[in-house]
């Protein structure tokens, strides 16, 4: 277990600009399950102020509403015809369903919601249908923040106890998992996307 707490060091000594570029990746096409959220809770109880903790918010924020950016930049220009490439077509209709009746509080739900829940699959769905760019940034940068936020004052308020927590052999095993799912999710997803953009070939439904 010696590794994961190399590793865990290793991302946590980047500090706000490891979460900037974290947020960017998990919100755009990537796959970093729990990334800055775990990271927020971690660098907070380590150092619990109210200053800093606001800081971490704000800089994975930042980054997360980057990676919207990333993400509205390219799917937008494809329109909603686009979409049928990269998901199922029960899915994309269960996407776009719930974008045409509110797509601000399907924006909200998405970003609030902790994984497996489909946030990068919503701001796909609300930039192909060209739901306003500003809203969408702003809805997302809103309800990140928040989240964000929420999990550092937990961290303020058990900070101790998250660290003492944080040395469990099995904790540190779970992190390796998910450092090790980040990377082949972000791989299979990557390989995906340049295959059926260069081949046009709609993504198929599951039987």
């Amino acid at each position: 277990m010696r590794l994961a707490r190399v590793i865990f060091a290793f991302v946590l000594q980047f500090g706000g600009p490891g979460l900037l570029v974290l947020g960017i990746l998990d919100s755009s096409f990537l796959f970093v399950p729990w990334g800055n959220d775990l990271l927020v809770v971690a660098m907070t109880a380590r150092r619990p102020q109210l200053g800093t903790m606001l800081y971490y918010a704000a800089m994975s924020a930042v980054g997360s509403v980057l990676g919207c950016l990333v993400i509205d930049f390219t799917i937008r220009p494809l329109g909603a015809k686009g979409l049928e490439k990269h998901f199922s077509k029960r899915r994309l209709a269960t996407v776009q369903r719930k974008i045409e009746k509110n797509a601000a509080m399907a924006l909200t739900v998405a970003s609030l919601a902790p994984p497996p829940f489909p946030f990068t699959a919503f701001v796909m769905a609300a930039a192909a249908m060209q739901y306003s760019r500003a809203r969408l940034l702003v809805v997302a940068g809103a309800t990140r923040l928040a989240r964000f936020a929420i999990l550092g004052f937990l961290a303020l308020r058990f900070g101790q106890g998250i660290l003492k927590w944080g040395q469990n052999p099995v904790l540190q095993g779970i992190m390796i998992g998910l450092i090790v799912l980040s990377t082949a999710g972000s791989a299979i997803s990557v390989i995906g996307w340049i295959r059926r953009s260069r081949t046009g070939t709609p993504r198929r439904q599951p039987e």
